[in-house]
């Protein structure tokens, strides 16, 4: 009898990006803020490299949301540039790494404070290289764009590893805030070229022509918001007015944006009116950055509301069409799935604005947040986890 050689590419989970790094964010997001919940309410389950509140920040959006990302961006590439992307025993070890990263900062083992931060930085790295390589090489230049968000995100992670090696604290928070700003700039761009689209071709309407000086407002106002961050993190002391004017700006343009794509038309179509909510977050987002900007607000409130409103509801909502789509099944709401992106919207609104209102609800508020998510991603899991670990139902790569 022949023995059948064994290879790696056989492996489900080893065929595209998206199905190791979305079941992986998915299970380490709920882990991840159930370490939180505990710490909240005076129970230590762990001592991280950089402390439990770094730790949180740092890994919510360097582990769970860059895992998203590169699942993303990995798969995306493939259909950009029409080239095999990363697949295979490389895969493997590109979410080794990722594991790696996150197995040494939640224990870090008495290894020297620059070897998590190594480890953790070269994961983005190896994903804007592999991006940059396909596109390059397919000449497929309008995704580019992409790229020095990507880079940005990369010095976005060593600032907030830089600020604990250096106790520098602002450095820390100007970190996180730039990498908030990054992943909500992917949106812009990303949720720009889907979302109007997806909801064109589901309703069976004409998709809005694009206004040339709407989305160059849109797309230039989100650079601008990044291009003032970013001096910030650098040490420029730029007035509160002239960031609140940009954040204004770009929340205006988004607002208009957001507004032209039949959003209202999505409400029987959770996997649509998902994506329409989580866009909606953002300009909802940058405006109460505004007001924090004018010390109207407190910044973390507008920082929650991109978090758990924009970021946390759009990747459930494109986690769970990118995983039907390319496991070959049909492209529909599975039960429950609008309940989970209700329960996200619910949980911005609570983190946020309820919060803004009713501050002396923040304990409360703080625990029935982590819970609705940890239940919204739950219920992503209980339907996706099969199909993202199983060969594709029709046979084909995948």
């Amino acid at each position: 009898m022949t023995a059948i050689p064994f290879s790696v590419s056989r492996l489900a989970l080893a065929r595209l990006a998206f199905r190791p790094f979305f079941l992986l964010a998915a299970l380490f997001g709920i882990a991840a803020l159930m370490v939180w919940l505990a710490f909240w309410h005076g129970d230590v389950l762990l001592r991280p490299h950089g402390g439990m509140l770094w730790w949180h920040q740092h890994e919510m959006l360097f582990g769970f949301g860059a895992a998203v990302v590169a699942g993303f961006l990995l798969t995306a590439v493939q259909n950009w540039t029409g080239r095999p992307s990363l697949r295979g025993g490389p895969l493997l070890a590109l979410v080794m790494l990722w594991l790696a990263a996150r197995w040494v900062l939640a224990f870090p083992m008495g290894l020297p404070a620059w070897g998590p931060m190594l480890i953790d930085a070269s994961f983005l790295a190896v994903v804007a290289g592999v991006v940059a390589r396909l596109v390059i090489v397919a000449r497929r230049w309008r995704n580019l764009i992409l790229l020095p968000v990507v880079a940005l995100l990369i010095l976005a992670n060593l600032a907030m590893h830089l600020g604990i090696l250096q106790g520098d604290g602002l450095l820390v928070r100007q970190g996180a805030h730039l990498a908030v700003l990054l992943i909500t700039a992917l949106m812009v761009v990303l949720g720009g070229r889907v979302i109007p689209m997806f909801t064109a071709n589901r309703l069976g309407r004409a998709k809005p022509r694009p206004l040339p000086w709407l989305e160059g407002l849109a797309l230039v106002g989100m650079a601008a918001v990044l291009v003032a961050q970013l001096a910030v993190l650098l040490g420029a002391a730029l007035p509160g007015e002239a960031i609140a004017g940009l954040m204004g700006v770009a929340a205006l343009a988004n607002t208009l944006r957001l507004a032209r794509w039949g959003g209202i038309h999505t409400l029987g179509e959770p996997l649509l009116w998902g994506l329409h909510a989580s866009y909606a977050a953002i300009p909802v987002g940058l405006g109460m950055w505004a007001l924090a900007a004018l010390g109207l607000l407190r910044v973390e409130l507008a920082v929650h509301a991109l978090t758990i409103g924009g970021m946390g509801t759009m990747m459930l909502a494109m986690m769970s069409r990118v995983s039907l789509g390319h496991t070959g099944r049909a492209i529909e709401t599975l039960p429950g799935i609008g309940v989970a992106l209700g329960l996200l919207v619910a949980a911005a609104l609570l983190r946020s604005p309820v919060l803004a209102l009713f501050p002396g609800l923040t304990h409360l508020t703080y625990s029935v947040t982590i819970i609705l998510w940890c239940l919204a991603y739950a219920i992503f899991l209980l339907h996706y986890g099969v199909p993202l670990a199983t060969p594709r139902v029709d046979g084909k790569d995948g």
